[in-house]
């Protein structure tokens, strides 16, 4: 048990947006204060000569200007203000939060005591955990050798901004150009009415200002320049393979072409609202919006890594199929570190708990209850590293048709999915209470006690309901549900597949539920035909025998008073005339 106390903070950066936005993120956690901000060196000493009794933590920029001198140039300044520092006030820890990407750099911090270091950029509750163990007295320093390739550095920061702002960009042309190309083709025909023609033509002006304005808002030299190069798009998770010698490029080199087109279309995606139009409660329904992205986007680009990585490897179908549940747990924990932080804590109680470590150890029941019931997990790999054909819907696509580039789009983004959902599901179970996680991820519709119970309960009778009812249920019908993701948000796709096997092996109550459906199936046929012959009988009673039979009447007590009439107006008549 680690008793956590207040951490008063110093801040010494010369970016006054920078200091105000880690203020705000600080000053949000219960145990974290800013006492003090500055973006001068001379300035900061003089604050913790006078304040020194209240400065639990120093947080330094390496690279603010005010350190450059003409005796230090460059960042021996800024070693050279570590060293003040633990010189002066050697019982204040010092964290370090830059920019700067040099190893010889952190190699001497180290050895002048300085406790931690932290990138620009690294995500949230990774920084906070950072923050709290240095400021607690303990060491946060990565391996200086992989310091290179830690969030926050300027490749990583690069590749950040690539995944975001340039795949928008991407997408978003690569979908315009091609609508722009139909449409030219439609506007070739000659046969086309004036209306036609004009309405196309307005089209075709709505998409060239829809471009205006993506290249406008999100484009830049380097992706303008790859959207209209006719060069395959190098980003920089492919630039590795492209690097390779040609004598080590797999010879299925189609597929690196075919791949970032799939997996750019579901990126772009991934800007919609991602609403859930499944009516089926998802584990990814109780996060923000943009945390729902974060997290979708980086379950994508992790898979992306991997097949990269498999193809490099030159590991053969068989042996892939036999890892699938491995490889399905590897990208799962790599997703756990990557959205919440390999060493990221939270309070409960008065304790300090890791998050990760927590959440792995529910990998048995992810496995259980998420994994194994991802169809065509082996499929997807095998096309997207072997261009091997797609058996979908009991029909064969060719790996090179568009066909099978459609489907395994589909498939491809249901994978993306059930992973998300096998990230939360654990956090749920573990840290629904922690107000820390409560404000850092969930929607404010579910940030009540109560209307977490509520979210966790649908869970799980969607879990019972699953289990008992709708998974045996599709394998009596033969078929997948997938998830996918369209303009709007998240929808259902039913695909046919044999499950014969499957079906041998329900027991219990899931074979039952096969029992009634085809009872059903046996029985509302030939009660329906019944049903029907009753009621032809019922109609045929009430408008032949008993509609006639009361016609019949009707139409005699007409003709009686129709012929009373005129007998009542005769005898009038002949009173009269006598």
């Amino acid at each position: 048990m680690v008793t956590v106390k207040m951490l008063k903070l110093l801040v010494i950066d010369d970016d006054l947006i920078f200091r105000t936005g880690l203020r705000t993120v600080c000053e949000s956690k219960p145990d974290l204060k800013v006492v003090a901000e500055t973006g001068m060196s001379p300035e900061a000493l003089q604050l913790l000569a006078s304040e020194v009794a209240n400065v639990d933590l120093i947080i330094l920029d390496l690279g603010i200007r005010s350190l450059a001198t003409n005796s230090y140039p460059d960042l021996r300044a800024g070693l050279a203000f570590c060293q003040q520092l633990k010189s002066s006030f050697s019982q204040i820890p010092v964290l370090l939060l830059t920019s700067v990407n040099d190893a010889s750099v952190f190699s001497a911090a180290q050895s002048l005591g300085i406790e931690g270091y932290c990138a620009k950029g690294t995500p949230t509750p990774e920084l906070i955990n950072a923050i709290r163990l240095v400021g607690q007295g303990q060491i946060y320093w990565p391996p200086i050798t992989s310091l290179s390739r830690l969030v926050g550095s300027t490749e990583t920061q690069n590749q950040g901004q690539f995944d975001w702002k340039d795949r928008t960009f991407l997408s978003g042309n690569q979908q315009i150009e091609r609508s722009l190309q139909e449409l030219s083709q439609q506007l070739n025909n000659p046969y086309l009415s004036s209306f036609q023609r004009a309405f196309l033509e307005g089209r075709k002006r709505e998409l060239l200002t829809a471009q205006w304005l993506l290249k406008k808002w999100f484009g830049n030299s380097k992706t303008n320049s790859q959207a209209y190069s006719k060069e395959p798009i190098q980003t920089p998770e492919y630039k590795e393979v492209w690097e390779k010698p040609a004598d080590l490029r797999r010879q299925n080199t189609g597929n690196e072409l075919l791949q970032p087109e799939i997996f750019e279309s579901t990126f772009y995606k991934l800007n919609s609202p991602l609403f859930n139009f499944t009516e089926i409660p998802l584990e990814i329904d109780i996060l923000q919006v943009n945390k729902k992205r974060e997290l979708l986007s980086i379950v994508l680009r992790n898979i992306e890594t991997l097949i990269n990585e498999l193809r490099l490897s030159d590991m053969p179908l068989p042996q892939i199929e036999n890892k699938r549940n491995t490889i399905l747990q590897d990208l799962w924990q790599l997703v756990l570190k990557e959205f919440f932080g390999k060493y990221y804590t939270v309070l409960m109680g008065n304790s300090v708990v890791e998050v990760v470590p927590v959440l792995v150890g529910d990998a048995g029941v992810v496995q259980t209850e998420i994994f194994d019931k991802i169809p065509y997990v082996e499929n997807i790999f095998a096309y997207f590293l072997f261009k091997s054909s797609l058996k979908i819907d009991n029909k064969i696509y060719s790996g090179e048709s568009s066909e099978a580039r459609f489907r395994a789009e589909f498939l491809l983004q249901n994978l993306t999915i059930q992973l998300a959902n096998a990230v939360i599901q654990p956090l749920l179970n573990h840290f629904s209470e922690s107000e820390e996680i409560k404000q850092e991820f969930f929607d404010r519709r579910w940030l009540s006690n109560r209307e977490i119970l509520k979210f966790r309960n649908n869970l799980s009778w969607k879990y019972r309901v699953e289990k008992f009812i709708n998974e045996p249920k599709a394998i009596f019908e033969s078929r997948y549900w997938l998830f996918i993701l369209d303009e709007r948000g998240i929808r259902k796709l039913a695909i046919y597949a044999p499950r014969t096997e499957e079906l041998g092996q329900l027991s219990g109550i899931p074979l039952v539920v096969t029992y009634v459906l085809e009872s059903r199936d046996a029985i509302a046929p030939r009660l329906r035909s019944a049903v029907s012959f009753v009621g032809s009988g019922v109609v045929y009673l009430l408008t032949q025998v008993i509609g006639r039979g009361l016609g019949l009447i009707g139409r005699g007590i007409l003709q009686g008073i129709g012929s009373s009439l005129p007998e009542s107006k005769l005898g009038k008549n002949s009173s009269r005339r006598e």
